[in-house]
């Protein structure tokens, strides 16, 4: 796997606090990478309307980052 790759559990898992899984745990599992992969499109549309996280919006190249794994196919 090529290092610029972005990978779900280096790059994405990291991005999700504790009190985040805990809180979205009702709707998905934001730990688990076949939850957050089947659900890609709908935590991305909340990220980048800055209802995700509750506490206040993801900076720009957070969001940028998990844009373009979503664009990359979700990978593992």
């Amino acid at each position: 796997m090529a290092q610029d790759t972005i990978s779900y559990e280096r790059d994405i898992r990291p991005l999700f606090r504790p009190r985040d899984v805990g809180s979205m745990r009702r709707f998905f599992d934001l730990s688990s990478y076949s939850d957050v992969q089947a659900n890609a499109d709908k935590i991305l549309e909340r990220l980048e309307g800055g209802s995700m996280p509750c506490d206040g919006a993801w900076p720009n190249d957070q969001i940028e980052l998990f844009r373009s794994w979503v664009a990359a196919g979700c990978p593992a």
